[in-house]
């Protein structure tokens, strides 16, 4: 598992694409579950889902987490709390992945390591996803969002702003459609 800390009972259906540089953190709590093609959940399409962590960044799962196909790609810091529900093939990445500024995505420079300066110099900010979140299926969460305790993501969302606690939220751009659940 390179290196990847877990709790008890992890359970991994099929097989995920795992990419996690020596130097970066992944953490996995208690009774995690991903679901991952081969027809375990036909929402996702029998995608595999895939878990990404380059130099220098950090991804931590909580306890009683439930994953279906999803991607799950950190620059920085992705966190995701306890008890959280990711819905089938989302995709989670706390960057742009490339630089903005056409020049330098075309210039193919690379650093003294050999990374390309592209997709290291892309913006990236951390992605915090609460404790007993629901995210429906196919939503994409993007980089600087926070969706707190409690909330409620709708099916295909696009998440680019953050998302306060015990709302339900749906759309593209995601907006909130009522809060205080309880």
């Amino acid at each position: 598992m390179n290196d990847v800390s877990f709790g008890s009972n992890m359970q991994v259906y099929s097989k995920i694409y795992l990419n996690k540089a020596r130097d970066s953190k992944i953490t996995i709590g208690d009774n995690f579950v991903f679901t991952s093609g081969e027809a375990f959940n036909p929402l996702c399409r029998n995608i595999r889902g895939c878990i990404y962590a380059p130099v220098g960044s950090v991804i931590q799962i909580g306890d009683n987490v439930g994953i279906s196909s999803a991607c799950i790609r950190a620059k920085e810091r992705i966190v995701i709390g306890n008890r959280v529900k990711i819905g089938g093939d989302c995709i989670l990445i706390d960057t742009d992945a490339h630089n903005l500024d056409y020049r330098i995505r075309n210039s193919g420079e690379l650093d003294a390591q050999g990374r390309s300066i592209d997709s290291l110099s892309a913006t990236s900010a951390p992605i915090i996803i609460e404790d007993d979140v629901l995210i429906g299926t196919r939503c994409i969460i993007l980089k600087g969002v926070t969706i707190g305790a409690r909330t409620v993501i709708g099916s295909g969302s696009i998440v680019t702003k953050s998302i306060p606690a015990d709302c339900i939220a749906a759309g593209n751009p995601c907006r909130i459609i009522k809060c205080k659940l309880c």
